[in-house]
């Protein structure tokens, strides 16, 4: 079954959530803009410390209204007479338009949550307002969760629609392609993410899992391996194999009872690997999954007893 990736190559364009404004189009871009949909307009200036706190804040928060607002951004020094007429003294300073006016407002580089809490209030009732890209996110999480990678890599195309830079959708979508069993697309798909965000919960869960599934193409068969550990327990290579094995075919419990009796047996072995090898299998299965909470509790009991 072929995912088509939305939000990127010949995908539909969605009009820009984030854009700068001038004087001339500041009429345009948030006046009339604002009569379609919530504008926040962001008062900054280049030496404003507090303003570049603040602005990847907003633009998070905005992305993840999914479209129900939008951020224009201002630079006074550039384009001071809408501010002076506004009677902006401080930065920075956003002011949300709602039907062409002036609604609410707050000023200083709040909090994450203080901002969205904002968004919240000013969109809250909107008629007709679609799931936000956080909703979206965990709509596909629960549909691939259930086998459907197709299914959930059209929602996370939904949220690459609005934002093509959404790492978790972007990881996402590689993990669809590796339910698919495509581990070429996946790796693709996942090359995308910038490299100051390869350390993101969700971009190292499906690094892992390309891994691992690449590991598991190395070794043999899973009934030949066995053979192997039942007749030399103390064979650690043969073991570590065996639980790649399991690994990709769905079995975790057992991959993680072979990997802990490596680290039982012999800790130092391959310079730790198999302790190694478990903490990659549990950023592959993620911090909630029912494995990788057993397991962590049983190699703290080697570890630590």
């Amino acid at each position: 079954m072929t995912i088509i990736e939305q939000g990127s190559g010949d995908a539909p364009q969605t009009p820009d959530l984030i854009k700068d404004t001038t004087t001339q189009s500041f009429v345009r871009d948030v006046i009339e803009e604002s009569k379609r949909q919530p504008v926040l307009i962001d008062f900054w200036a280049q030496w404003c410390g507090p303003c570049r706190q603040l602005t990847p804040i907003l633009e998070k928060a905005v992305r993840a209204a999914g479209g129900k607002v939008k951020l224009v951004k201002m630079n006074i020094d550039e384009h001071p007479a809408i501010p002076g007429q506004m009677g902006i003294q401080s930065i920075p300073a956003v002011i949300a338009f709602v039907d062409g006016r002036p609604a609410d407002g707050f000023m200083g580089a709040v909090p994450e949550s203080q901002v969205n809490a904002f968004i919240e209030k000013l969109t809250a009732n909107m008629p007709g307002a679609g799931p936000t890209a956080a909703e979206l996110l965990q709509e596909a999480e629960a549909v691939l969760a259930e086998g459907d990678f197709s299914t959930a890599a059209a929602i996370y195309g939904e949220v690459l629609q609005a934002d093509p830079a959404n790492v978790e959708a972007i990881a996402g979508i590689a993990r669809c392609y590796m339910q698919a069993g495509d581990i070429d697309k996946a790796k693709e798909t996942l090359a995308r993410v910038p490299e100051n965000r390869r350390e993101d919960v969700a971009v190292k869960a499906v690094q892992a899992i390309i891994d691992l599934a690449e590991q598991a193409e190395q070794v043999g068969p899973i009934a030949e391996l066995e053979q192997k550990v039942a007749a030399d327990p103390l064979d650690h290579q043969a073991r570590f194999d065996l639980a790649t094995a399991l690994n990709a075919a769905g079995k975790r419990d057992e991959a993680t009872t072979h990997l802990l009796e490596i680290v039982r047996r012999d800790r130092k072995w391959n310079d730790d690997g198999a302790r190694k090898q478990l903490v990659q299998l549990f950023e592959a299965w993620g911090a909630t999954d029912d494995a990788t909470v057993e397991g962590r509790k049983r190699l703290s009991t080697i570890l630590f007893s």
